[in-house]
């Protein structure tokens, strides 16, 4: 076990990065938080462990897990104030310290199954978007160049996981991308409601941010999610009707 009492420590000062999209980049690293996320993981340890992070009140988890036996994966022992700085979700628990698979270019040139478009720089409402995908049925996510990273830590933990098992490819801006594909549908403000609407079987659909959505993007086919007393729903819950409408036609 290797004790880290510095924030002046390369390690310390390397992790503290990996809050920001930019610091994950940059470093090629990221931090799995929150207890059953990792257990979940460590079932099925799916990217390349880099280290373990612990405080003094916490037994490595990575040292006894059936699936990594063999394996020499550094831990490191942080006083705990300094361990919190790293929480930066509040888990309390073991952090691990991952490598984040590389993100494919989009290839193909029309949809398969039920694919979504998130252009969400929100990492909390990126997340929460993965997991309702992931719920209904989506083949794949498709984070543009305004997305913010499904690494982000905050965004992992909206997804309950679902960013580390959803097929993610990438594409560069909305509006170029929109331009030179046809049948895009996109979630907004107005729009052929949801509830009415005969979804194909292959089909892309997008949702924007709140407030801005996608004002001045032309050859997008719009859809809505129909409501009262209030003026629009959270854009990740109305992503979330329109999920689930998709999957109620195509089990």
């Amino acid at each position: 076990m290797i004790e880290i009492s510095s924030k002046t420590n390369d390690h310390f000062r390397r992790w503290s990065d990996l809050s920001s999209a930019r610091g994950i980049k940059k470093h090629s690293e990221f931090i799995l938080m929150g207890e059953k996320l990792i257990e979940e993981f460590l079932e099925n340890p799916n990217f390349r462990i880099k280290g373990e992070i612990v405080h003094e009140d916490l037994k490595s988890v990575t040292m006894t897990a059936p699936k990594l036996k063999g394996q020499r994966i550094p831990v490191f022992k942080l006083p705990k104030a300094l361990f919190n700085e790293i929480d930066v979700v509040g888990t309390h628990y073991n952090l691990l310290v991952l490598e984040p698979k590389e993100i494919a270019p989009l290839t193909t040139a029309k949809a398969e199954g039920l694919e979504v478009i998130s252009p969400l720089g929100d990492p909390s409402n990126l997340g929460a978007l993965a997991r309702s995908s992931l719920a209904f049925g989506a083949s794949k996510m498709i984070l543009t160049e305004e997305s913010c990273s499904p690494y982000h830590p905050k965004a992992i933990k909206a997804s309950a996981g679902a960013l580390l098992k959803l097929p993610l490819f990438k594409i560069g801006k909305f509006a170029d991308f929109v331009s030179n594909n046809d049948q895009i549908y996109a979630l907004d403000m107005k729009g052929e409601s949801v509830a009415n609407f005969k979804w194909p079987k292959n089909v892309r659909i997008a949702l924007g941010e709140e407030g801005p959505g996608f004002s001045g993007i032309k050859n997008l086919q719009r859809l809505s999610v129909a409501t009262q007393s209030v003026e629009s729903l959270n854009a990740t819950v109305a992503g979330s009707i329109a999920l689930y409408s998709y999957s109620c036609q195509h089990r």
